[in-house]
């Protein structure tokens, strides 16, 4: 029996060892404040600015109720699954990917083809929902300057792709470290800059009429309220976690805590900054994007126009590098086929079928961002399809699997409470957030030239 198990782990060795996705994408290198600029840009992106329309869907009390449950619970639920990670990987198995973490603690492979097709979507998803920001963004800063011009959002779009292109050759997730420090600055930078401009705009004169109201009908309450808290989730998500953590060099022990820590201040700082002052500003006229709603289309803007352009430009920065983070996935998945780890990683056998797969992933995401300009629904069907089940269900899962914590345990029925509550969440939020994009798809055309709220 010896024999076989270490004949198993020398073969699994070997198959690592000629996996140009883990060699080459997923290079372990990285030191826990590496891991925390990754998670940082990995969960607090431009999304934040989404936190007031997901406020008016529940109003004051439910919408921090809600805020801070997740912050909660996603905190505890990354650091279960760190905790399997790192006994995974004492125990003489590391994994790198999220999929083959589930497919071997559960032992089963259909686990492993749920979890990759529901994080492909996770990530696609992503990709699209950040080049479809960043086109908005640069419509914004072209009308500003450019009122009467005739470009379209598709058009600006057609302009992020190829950015994201040239971006994308990026070899490995390491390589990412710096830019993603640069992010975690660019998401303090625009918050602090968006909060101000809600308060200025706040105490004008001719400030927007605030209206906290709901909706007139409880069933329009109910279904609005579950969108919000998918919008919520997708907005706390990371279905990235375990390829963020095989970055690190061995041993990990630790160093995701540390990074989640950081993360997590960022994320105090951040969330309820942009959510407590974009809906006490809008109430439930809030956009989907806030500064849409704080440089509306009629009349001047409710804040000074450098401030405005500023936030802009760090949230347009910042949305290339996410759109980078949530592609590596989709990368060491193409390159676990098309490169030859026995070769260098910048040889022409390698760099040429990086440069092409690529380069169509991103034209791909690119298009279907302009064909379907929904930011605020693609949250909620993204948050509640997929962030809930890899975020808020399977790492309790894991966990009470591979530690087995007994039945009398406050942990054992603290993971369960919370699998059998976000399970009916991830339900009812997956019908309410697709029957917001089927009643949004009458206001618009294919290629549409405003963002769907």
């Amino acid at each position: 029996m010896a024999e076989i198990v270490e004949n198993g782990s020398i073969a699994k060795v070997a198959r690592q060892e000629e996996d140009a996705g883990a060699a080459f994408v997923l290079e372990s290198k990285g030191e826990w404040w590496h891991a925390g600029f990754h998670l940082t840009t990995a969960i607090v992106g431009p999304s934040i600015l989404a936190l007031p329309y997901a406020f008016r869907g529940m109003g004051w009390g439910l919408g921090f109720f809600s805020l801070t449950v997740m912050g909660a619970v996603t905190f505890y639920s990354y650091y279960l699954m760190s905790l399997v990670l790192e006994h995974c990987e004492k125990s003489g198995n590391r994994h790198i990917r999220f999929r083959e973490l589930a497919a071997d603690v559960l032992g089963s492979g259909w686990m492993f083809y749920f979890v990759i097709c529901i994080q492909t979507a996770i990530n696609t998803g992503i990709s699209i929902g950040c080049i479809l920001l960043a086109g908005d963004c640069l419509q914004i800063m072209y009308q500003e300057i450019n009122p009467a011009g005739t470009w379209k959002l598709y058009e600006f779009i057609a302009i992020v792709t190829g950015v994201m292109i040239v971006l994308s050759q990026m070899p490995t997730f390491h390589s990412l470290r710096h830019i993603n420090l640069a992010s975690l600055f660019l998401s303090l930078g625009y918050t602090f800059l968006v909060t101000g401009a809600c308060i200025y705009a706040g105490t004008l004169k001719d400030a927007p009429p605030r209206d906290y109201s709901l909706e007139d009908s409880s069933a329009s309450r109910i279904f609005s309220a579950f969108t919000s808290i998918s919008i919520i989730a997708a907005i706390f998500g990371n279905g990235i976690l375990p390829e963020i953590q095989a970055t690190l060099a061995p041993p990990a022990t630790g160093k995701m805590v540390k990074g989640l820590v950081m993360c997590y201040s960022v994320i105090f700082i951040t969330f309820y900054s942009a959510a407590i002052s974009g809906y006490w500003v809008f109430g439930n006229k809030a956009s989907s994007n806030i500064l849409n709603s704080l440089m509306p289309d009629e009349g001047p803007a409710l804040a000074p126009t450098w401030v405005l352009g500023l936030a802009v430009i760090f949230v347009l920065l910042q949305l290339f590098a996410i759109a980078l983070i949530y592609s590596q996935v989709a990368y060491e998945i193409m390159e676990k086929k098309s490169a030859d780890v026995k070769q260098g990683l910048f040889s022409k056998r390698n760099l040429i079928p990086r440069i092409i797969l690529r380069s169509l992933y991103m034209i791909f995401c690119g298009f279907v961002a302009a064909m379907l300009p929904f930011f605020g629904d693609i949250n909620a069907v993204v948050g509640a399809i997929g962030f809930i089940p890899l975020d808020f269900i399977l790492p309790m899962l894991l966990y009470n699997i591979t530690y087995k914590p007994p039945k009398s345990s406050y942990t054992y029925w603290i993971n369960n409470f919370i699998m059998i509550v976000f399970t009916c969440v991830g339900l009812l939020g997956s019908f309410s957030s697709i029957r917001q994009l089927i009643h949004d798809a009458s206001k618009f055309k294919p290629f549409s030239s405003d963002v769907v709220d």
